[in-house]
């Protein structure tokens, strides 16, 4: 029987490259800058199956492209690149890798936090300039962690292991959800629910962790920025749309907020140049970025493709209504 045709648009890690290979007829991507657009449409036109990344955009144009694909999985846990409902009227599966990169997303979170309060951009910049002059009482002083309060808006399995770290800086912790947890959460957290606005005006650290969808696309705008403290930091390691950079570019330049600290942009790769100053730490969207994680997800990206060419329901479905067609 003849293996399934599949194309990855990653080279991926060896582990998962060792079960798509045994497994599927494989071609790869292996240049170092992402694939084209154009290249990858040519390239699917006859494969049943795709490995993406959250670079590659999986809609109508896309599903035409690729009239044998039968499944698209998804190298990460946010899936708003791809058209679900578009996937499920073509009878695509559509899959993504949650619950493998909670725990180093948190801890990056922290390396935002911990960066931005404490200037380590600005210091790392000025100890490698040759232009340090010695210690001086003044220097780079910047804002303690210890025993101020964090605010998570989403309190999902990354925002409960954000605030899981927060009892080591005896730091107060207040949250924000579309749904309340339990009671028994909240105490085990040692954490406090709080309305946006309650949240906005009481942290000291703000530190965002929804998901990309219809109602929180712009949700940190002007006015919900203009609510925090003159002296808060705002960290987004969720997605980058959440923010509109314009309003945050506004609110830095008029010294309304203390500084920012993002892994994730409005318009990926393309960063706001007004977000490009000393009190906002920048980096390329690798909070997940640890090679145990990465090994993790591209597993699991495999597993699913795997999973539906033996027959399986994919453990990781995004539409699972498509089996009941």
């Amino acid at each position: 029987m003849a293996k399934p045709k599949v194309y990855s648009t990653h080279q991926l890690f060896e582990e998962a490259r060792k079960i798509l290979d045994s497994n599927c007829e494989m071609q790869y991507w292996t240049d170092s800058e992402r694939p084209p657009r154009d290249e990858v449409l040519r390239r699917v036109k006859d494969k049943e199956g795709l490995v993406c990344l959250l670079t590659e955009k999986i809609n109508e144009e896309f599903l035409r492209s690729a009239p044998k694909l039968r499944i698209a999985s998804n190298v990460a846990v946010g899936y708003d690149n791809i058209d679900v409902d578009a996937c499920t009227k073509r009878g695509v599966v559509a899959t993504n890798t949650p619950g493998v990169l909670d725990e180093t997303t948190a801890d990056f979170a922290w390396t935002l936090l911990m960066a931005v309060a404490r200037r380590v951009a600005e210091g790392e910049a000025l100890a490698r300039s040759g232009n340090w002059k010695g210690w001086n009482l003044d220097q780079l002083c910047g804002a303690d962690v210890w025993g101020k309060t964090l605010g998570i808006v989403g309190f999902g399995r990354i925002g409960r292991s954000v605030a899981r770290r927060a009892s080591g800086f005896q730091m107060k912790v207040i949250y924000t959800d579309a749904v309340r947890v339990s009671e028994e959460v909240e105490k085990s957290l040692n954490a406090e629910f709080r309305d946006m606005n309650a949240l906005l005006t009481e942290a000291d650290f703000v530190s965002l962790h929804v998901p990309l969808l219809p109602e929180t696309r712009g949700l940190f705008d002007a006015p919900k920025i203009l609510r925090m403290k003159p002296t808060a930091f705002l960290i987004n390691t969720s997605r980058g749309p959440v923010i509109d950079e314009a309003a945050l570019v506004a609110t830095l330049e008029n010294k309304k907020i203390a500084g920012a600290a993002l892994d994730v942009f409005e318009n990926e790769p393309f960063i706001h140049p007004g977000l490009k100053r000393p009190n906002v730490v920048l980096t390329p969207h690798i909070a997940s970025a640890s090679i145990e994680t990465r090994t993790k997800m591209a597993v699991i990206a495999a597993n699913n493709i795997v999973a539906l060419f033996e027959g399986q329901r994919p453990p990781n479905i995004l539409n699972p209504n498509i089996f009941k067609k």
